[in-house]
C-alpha cells in the first residue's frame, strides 16, 4: 500500500495519541464510556502514524507525503 501520512501529520498524530491516553487515564475514575472513546481515539491515531496510512486520506484522495519529483532526481 502507498503511504499517505507525511512526517509533520506523523508527529501531530502520535502527539494526539498521547494526549488521548492522557485524557482517557484522567477519566478512567469518572466517566469510563469516555476514557474508553479517548482509548480508542489514541489507538487508532497511534497505528495510523505508525503504519504511515490512514484510510479516511484513502477515501479521500488525499496525501501529506512529499512526493519526489522524478524529473529533477534525473538533471
Amino acid at each position: 500500500m502507498k503511504k499517505n501520512v507525511g512526517q509533520t501529520d506523523k508527529v501531530v498524530r502520535f502527539i494526539l495519541g498521547v494526549a488521548f491516553i492522557v485524557g482517557g487515564i484522567l477519566l478512567v475514575q469518572s466517566l469510563l464510556w469516555l476514557a474508553i472513546i479517548f482509548f480508542a481515539l489514541a489507538l487508532i491515531t497511534v497505528v495510523t502514524a505508525t503504519v504511515n496510512l490512514c484510510p479516511i486520506y484513502m477515501m479521500l484522495g488525499i496525501s501529506t507525503c512529499k512526493v519526489k519529483d522524478a524529473s529533477k532526481e534525473e538533471q
